[in-house]
């Protein structure tokens, strides 16, 4: 009779405890992700003396790429807007004289072409000597070799959309307009931004739709996943796995690969808080971050994994620092994001050349086989290379004291010159 008793509470407590109104124990029915109940380490500020570093100073790639981009777009607009595409896509100058602004040039447009003589050819126009410019041929044959890697490797590129629209959490959307803000960087073509929904064509994962703010936004509306579990693994996670050193499960820590510049050298309370660090679980970046506390060194992990990730998808693998900026209501971002590259400088490097911060993620640069590079990366090289090729140009016309079009021509008019023009490239803030 006694044992009959027991055996009726231990059957009422047990269903006490699974009943759906049980207040007491609500995490049976409403499991949290198990980074939730290991937040115990507070926020520890540390503080990181930057240190210069040559040789990511010098990588054109990353540094040039800026340079680079107004040429690209006034190169595409030749293409588009030119009638003689049999003359290599010539177009008179008061037909771009008026739209520096457009492409974010700030000086004279026909003074930014002749700087460019590797891309742009000047010539006399038919009528009134008026200067004409068209693309040179090199100009051209790396414009089709673009567009080829643009058709064949579309899947890839929007793949890298997807993940970064995935960064967002639950909402899985991001507004239109700060997709284009990094549509450089994610070797986005321009077709993108001027009508979205005839790029991604049959691509019927994602969708446009209205936000709260007024804004178009660019949703992923169907599951993704990259395992059996139909989770979204980020490099970090597939290069963990690849070396038998993550499972997959919860609560596992990551180590971020190091890659200490030479010559930084670290305090020891810094080492031991860098390795308390590593050993935090590690947060996805495709994750729900909504119960990670902000204050948190486990946030800050969250953080570092997500930048990590996002240079990952860029082409450069580099970005301005600023740019990051629009990111922060999306993904959750700190307000001084800016922290996160400064408090890891084994992770990621600050240049300040150029007169802008550019954040560069060092594992692509020192260990090749651990990032997947982008399709656009090579041709990029290959326009950098061509941009080079303008200063040889200039320099032995200086030297050869020769000019774009004959002598007997000095009094050729231009519509878009004058004596007081500006600088030849504006400066940009850090």
């Amino acid at each position: 009779m006694f044992s009959k008793q027991i055996k009726k509470s231990r059957n009422s407590l047990q269903s006490f405890i699974s009943s759906s109104q049980n207040p007491i124990f609500p995490f049976l029915h409403n499991p949290q992700p198990a980074y939730s109940y290991t937040q115990i380490q507070s926020y520890v500020d540390v503080y990181m003396k930057w240190k210069k570093d040559s040789y990511y100073d010098s990588i054109d790639s990353i540094h040039k790429s800026l340079q680079l981009k107004p040429i690209i777009s006034l190169k595409n607009f030749f293409i588009s807007s030119s009638s003689s595409p049999h003359d290599n896509y010539s177009i008179p100058i008061s037909a771009i004289s008026k739209k520096g602004s457009d492409f974010d040039i700030h000086i004279k447009v026909a003074r930014f072409l002749r700087n460019y003589p590797s891309f742009f050819e000047e010539f006399e126009g038919p009528k009134y000597n008026l200067p004409w410019f068209r693309l040179t041929n090199k100009a051209i044959e790396l414009d089709k070799e673009e567009k080829m890697l643009h058709a064949k490797f579309k899947a890839d590129i929007l793949e890298r959309l997807k993940k970064f629209i995935l960064m967002s959490g639950s909402k899985k959307l991001l507004p239109l307009k700060v997709i284009n803000s990094l549509q450089w960087y994610l070797g986005l073509p321009e077709e993108f931004s001027r009508d979205p929904l005839e790029f991604l064509g049959d691509y019927e994962c994602f969708q446009i739709i209205e936000m709260e703010d007024g804004l178009k936004g660019l949703a992923v509306t169907e599951s993704y996943s990259d395992d059996k579990n139909g989770k979204i693994l980020s490099m970090l996670q597939k290069n963990a796995m690849r070396k038998c050193l993550y499972n997959g499960g919860a609560n596992e820590s990551i180590t971020f690969p190091l890659f200490p510049s030479k010559g930084l050298r670290l305090k020891q309370k810094i080492k031991d808080w860098l390795d308390e660090f590593q050993r935090l679980p590690y947060v996805s970046p495709y994750d729900d971050f909504s119960g990670l506390r902000p204050d948190s060194d486990l946030s800050e992990k969250r953080v570092v994994a997500l930048l990590h990730e996002l240079l990952s998808l860029f082409v450069e693998h580099s970005v301005e620092r600023k740019k990051l900026l629009c990111l922060r209501k999306y993904l959750g971002l700190p307000q001084k994001v800016h922290k996160a590259f400064e408090r890891h400088p084994h992770i990621f490097y600050l240049s300040l050349k150029n007169k802008t911060c550019t954040a560069i993620l060092k594992e692509a640069y020192q260990d090749k086989s651990t990032i997947e590079p982008h399709p656009l990366a090579n041709v990029r090289k290959k326009y950098i290379a061509l941009m080079n090729e303008s200063d040889f140009i200039l320099k032995n016309r200086r030297v050869n004291n020769s000019w774009p079009f004959d002598r007997a021509n000095v009094n050729v008019k231009d519509l878009d010159c004058s004596d007081d023009e500006g600088p030849e490239m504006a400066e940009a803030s850090l």
